[in-house]
């Protein structure tokens, strides 16, 4: 039986800004997403039974159990459905990022499930259709089928490529005992939030997006969420007492991060976090993320 292996990048956001609700209820983002080394794998394997049979190495519980409501177990069926395969597939997936610290892992499963059963079919559908599919299961998964550095806006589904930047040395620190729910973050975000773009903000933020250095880090989250969870604030101001560049919440939380000049001095300044999960990785350009993935040409 064909198989294929396809890794699931980690992201984190450099940039984050939220700009306020909009009419259908959601909210208006401005982002700049970044991959990571860090990631889950997904093998497929077709077989002749006609259904999906998912199995989850790692924490079933934690990554949403194998059934019907785990985003890759939505995407193959979707994808399947569009393709009008008749074979069903099997899944297995080793999870290795944290879940519910705003590092991705769910949505980059389902994006690698999208781009594995088209390498696993040799099928091919428009990159616009395929990009309508994977926003249908997550803001976040539109950037995964691509990866690299990338803007992102609306919901945070619509994206555009950005320059790569030089590769860099992140710590990623996940604290065991805090989870940050996402809409609770919104909700304590939202009296902090006006009911128009604040114009001077997006000008910042453009200028962040098209710099050469790939600009400061920031987070609006992190005016909600660390006064509630004074630890992750605190694990922020180690990451900069151990000599990183800058440090920053992955997206909603609970996952911080910091930039550092080297994986040695990353590696020194994991021993201040004897009591969380710690990952010392680095960026991944666009151009390694499909290679390593395999997609875009199948798209």
């Amino acid at each position: 039986m064909k198989s294929v292996r396809v890794p699931a990048y980690a992201k984190v956001n450099l940039c984050l800004d939220v700009l306020g609700r909009r009419a259908d209820g959601y909210h208006e983002l401005r982002t700049i997403f970044q991959t990571i080394t860090l990631h889950d794998t997904l093998e497929l394997e077709a077989n002749r039974a006609g259904r999906i049979d998912l199995r989850i190495i790692g924490n079933p519980a934690l990554a949403g159990g194998p059934g019907r409501d785990n985003l890759v177990h939505r995407a193959l069926d979707k994808l399947r459905r569009e393709l009008r395969l008749r074979q069903g597939v099997r899944a297995v997936l080793t999870k290795r990022i944290p879940v519910g610290r705003g590092l991705g892992g769910g949505s980059s499963d389902a994006a690698a499930a999208l781009i594995g059963l088209l390498r696993l079919t040799g099928k091919r559908i428009e990159a616009s259709h395929l990009a309508e599919i994977a926003s249908g299961l997550g803001a976040d998964v539109p950037f995964f089928l691509h990866g690299g550095r990338a803007l992102g806006i609306g919901r945070g589904d619509e994206t555009y490529p950005l320059p790569d930047v030089p590769r860099r040395t992140l710590l990623v620190v996940s604290p065991r005992d805090i989870a940050v729910p996402t809409p609770d973050a919104y909700h304590w975000l939202a009296q902090r939030l006006t009911k128009r773009p604040d114009t001077p903000k997006l000008w910042r933020f453009c200028s962040l997006c098209w710099s050469p250095q790939g600009g400061a880090l920031s987070n609006d989250f992190e005016a909600a969420v660390f006064p509630r969870y004074s630890r992750l604030a605190a694990i922020k101001r180690e990451l900069l007492r151990q000599g990183a560049a800058g440090a920053s919440l992955a997206g909603s939380g609970s996952a911080v991060f910091g930039i550092f000049q080297n994986p040695a001095k990353a590696r020194r300044a994991a021993r201040a976090f004897p009591k969380d999960q710690v990952f010392v990785c680095s960026t991944v350009s666009r151009a390694d993320y499909r290679r390593k993935l395999g997609g875009p040409d199948f798209v």
